[in-house]
């Protein structure tokens, strides 16, 4: 699917200065860039979904998420442009739509409401057979694409990873990502990723039955940069983003990979790495949930 701008992907040192030459080399790879909506890993753990939804002729895709998911409003996007509907399974109830909410439906994504209860019974054949059963020709996507096909096509991000890096860093949400970049990367490169939500280290279990034999080893997770759980943020975070805008001119998001780049100086300025390492950091996108935050520069 020719649908996305893969070459606009920009791989961009931060200035020395923020990271007062502690490690190497300090880059982030600019996922954020590959498109406007779809914008970085959510387009890769959605293409090889998209593809195998319409090599097997189905017409709707179903998926999961929250008010403010950047999954929901990236398939919503991706769908239409395939050609093919979308419906989205939102927990909770929002007699007024949030923003990212408008927007899927202005992608032509049909929305469900439902309760914390029914919406964690994603996963359970019988469920899943009732709502298949509103829909013609359904393909189901788990929350976050996190499923076999997601993981894939994470992996294909690899292709922007050089050898050289000695650690790659990430924000997480299912650990879909994490799995596909470590199953696709040099077992060498030690792959962090950064939980944004209060003990988030529980996504191990999730992450490491899918990772290769060869590559279980050099990883790990970090939720000590929470501020508060998923979706929550302070004036501090808000006031790290906008000097990180006006340090390196590239925009953070309040969700994932703000919280992620707060970790990271934290580690640096706590000398956890040492002077001859080399990282790379990955923007993974989600610029769209800013639209709510006050007190941001861009």
């Amino acid at each position: 699917m020719d649908i996305m701008h893969e070459d606009r992907v920009i791989i961009q040192s931060l200035y020395p200065a923020w990271y007062e030459f502690r490690v190497h080399t300090l880059d982030m790879l600019r996922l954020d860039l590959v498109h406007p909506v779809i914008s970085g890993n959510k387009w890769y753990k959605l293409r090889l979904n998209i593809m195998q939804a319409k090599d097997h002729g189905y017409k709707t895709i179903l998926t999961f998420g929250g008010g403010y998911s950047n999954h929901l409003i990236a398939t919503a996007c991706t769908a239409r442009l395939s050609g093919l509907k979308s419906v989205g399974i939102v927990r909770g109830k929002y007699p007024v739509l949030t923003p990212t909410l408008r927007n899927c439906v202005e992608e032509g994504m049909e929305l469900i409401f439902v309760t914390k209860e029914d919406y964690e019974r994603q996963g359970e054949p019988e469920w899943e057979q009732q709502l298949a059963a509103q829909f013609d020709s359904l393909y189901i996507v788990p929350e976050g694409g996190a499923n076999e096909w997601g993981r894939k096509g994470a992996g294909l991000i690899s292709k922007f990873i050089k050898p050289h890096y000695t650690h790659i860093l990430l924000s997480v949400g299912t650990g879909t990502t994490l799995c596909g970049i470590r199953n696709k990367t040099n077992p060498q490169q030690h792959v962090m990723g950064f939980a944004p939500m209060k003990q988030g280290t529980y996504l191990t279990d999730h992450i490491a039955p899918h990772l290769d034999q060869e590559h279980k080893e050099n990883w790990s997770l970090h939720d000590n940069w929470h501020f508060g759980g998923f979706g929550k943020w302070n004036p501090e975070l808000i006031a790290f983003m906008n000097d990180f805008y006006a340090v390196n001119n590239i925009p953070l998001d309040i969700i994932y990979t703000s919280k992620m780049m707060y970790g990271v100086r934290d580690l640096i300025n706590n000398n956890h790495f040492s002077e001859t390492d080399k990282l790379l950091c990955i923007h993974t996108g989600g610029l769209q949930g800013n639209v709510s935050v006050e007190g941001l520069v861009y």
